[in-house]
């Protein structure tokens, strides 16, 4: 009997998935466990196996379609055997609903007058193309102007302006001195306003063009008439996960935010010293926040917690989600019981998934089940920053840079490190003064490193 091969929910959240490569051919034999193709979800990229036995007889998606969970992908079958049914009844439902698809795109087009918003409202509006403002639709394609009738120069006062450009496809007015100085500098014609009568370039035209550079702008403009104003890029799974789990939490939840400033001096002598010990003792700042976050977390366990709409669930065990930039968005693994862990296991685990994460290989076991999220970007240089809550936790940390300040300590001044953190809450789930709390046993640990190795 054949086996459909259908798109599977490879991880809690994916309600789509896009098949980035088939690792087998139609007519290779196949057995349970076979990975048939790689599939990017909304998390990561996942394989795709068999469910039973037989030959690949058919693929009915091609490498880079995107499909709903429980779409047909493939049919596994025995070699003689009669398939015909299944794959048209694969083939007859993407035409029946095509029209259906299109309906609400003609019904909306005139509803110019309707309220805008963001956030998608069905799917045919999260993947459709969005209108642009008449100044910014595609160039249409440059053609050659026709020669000009050869005839007398025109004169001054024909209704050219100084400074337009010369038209698509014809030669740029110049004077000779100005067409010699720019064949000697290499500076194109074509990307340069001239300030001259009828818009003619003349010399402080080339002289300006060299200043700022001439030719860098000649190629931006020949880019701008191949390819229009803009250019549209397709959102991958996670780009549509992140915009709809955002969406859920910047609206909905009733956000209030607290900022504290801790002194990171100590921190920074404890990692010069454990990296005097050899390499294997290296942390980073960020493996420091994440063990004291962790020790605090266990002191209060109403930040420890989630919002599920008729309770607040506080968790015994702490899980802390570490946001790692991934190249099309960010992903937040998890590490697991981080309170119970050592400061060495935290760095090699967070690097570990943050190298996962990156060649999106995250299984979904370690991206999901956190229960507090630590987001750096200090890295970037960045002093200060608000992050946005993932549902249904209560909180979220925004960790900026490590920076040298002077501050006054027992009335004398010194210079010293510092580092701005942001509370995100969940006004349901913690109040402000529960939240400050938290922010200050933080500080507490973090300004003591001694206390999280011991």
């Amino acid at each position: 009997m054949a086996t459909k091969v259908t798109m599977e929910a490879l991880s809690p959240t994916m309600e789509e998935g896009r098949l980035v490569k088939w690792t087998k051919n139609e007519g290779d034999a196949v057995k349970a466990g076979d990975v048939l193709a790689e599939v990017e979800t909304d998390k990561a990229v996942m394989e795709l196996v068999a469910r039973g036995d037989g030959v690949l007889r058919k693929r009915l998606a091609n490498e880079g379609d995107a499909s709903p969970v429980g779409t047909l992908l493939a049919v596994i079958g025995a070699a003689d055997e009669n398939i015909d049914a299944i794959v048209g009844a694969a083939a007859s439902t993407p035409a029946a609903s095509a029209p259906a698809a299109q309906a609400p795109a003609a019904q909306a087009a005139p509803a110019q007058g309707a309220q805008k918003t963001s956030v998608p409202q069905t799917p045919q509006q999260s993947q459709g193309e969005a209108s642009a403002p008449p100044q910014q639709k595609a160039a249409p394609p440059t053609t050659a102007a026709p020669p000009r009738p050869a005839g007398p120069p025109a004169q001054k006062g024909n209704g050219s302006r100084p400074g337009a450009p010369a038209a698509p496809g014809s030669r740029p007015r110049s004077s000779p001195l100005a067409r010699r100085l720019a064949s000697d500098k290499g500076i194109q014609l074509g990307g340069i306003q001239g300030s001259g009568p009828g818009g003619r370039i003349v010399k402080r035209d080339i002289e300006n063009a060299k200043a700022t550079g001439g030719s860098a702008r000649s190629a931006a403009a020949d880019r701008l008439a191949a390819e229009g104003d803009f250019k549209d890029v397709p959102l991958t799974m996670i780009r549509k996960t992140i915009a709809r789990r955002l969406a859920e939490s910047n609206g909905p939840v009733p956000t209030f935010f607290l900022t504290a400033e801790f002194d990171a001096t100590r921190g920074a002598e404890l990692r010069a010293q454990l990296l005097e010990m050899g390499e294997q003792y290296k942390v980073s700042f960020n493996d420091i926040v994440i063990k004291a976050v962790a020790l605090a977390l266990a002191e209060h366990p109403e930040v420890n917690a989630h919002w599920l709409n008729d309770k607040i669930r506080h968790f015994n065990r702490i899980h802390v989600a570490m946001a790692v930039a991934v190249e099309d968005g960010l992903i937040t693994p998890v590490l697991f019981d981080a309170d119970r862990m050592t400061l060495w296991e935290i760095s090699a685990k967070a690097r570990e998934l943050a190298g996962k994460a990156r060649e999106r290989r995250l299984t979904p076991e370690e991206y999901t089940g956190a229960t507090f999220t630590v987001s750096n970007l200090g890295m970037f240089g960045i002093d200060q920053f608000t992050a946005i809550i993932n549902p249904p936790e209560a909180g979220i940390l925004a960790i900026g840079g490590v920076e040298e300040k002077p501050v006054v300590i027992n009335g004398a001044l010194e210079i010293r490190q510092r580092m701005r953190v942001t509370m995100s809450c969940d006004h349901r789930a913690v109040d402000g003064a529960t939240g400050a709390k938290f922010l200050q046993t933080l500080k507490r640990y973090f300004e003591n490193p001694l206390s999280l190795i011991i």
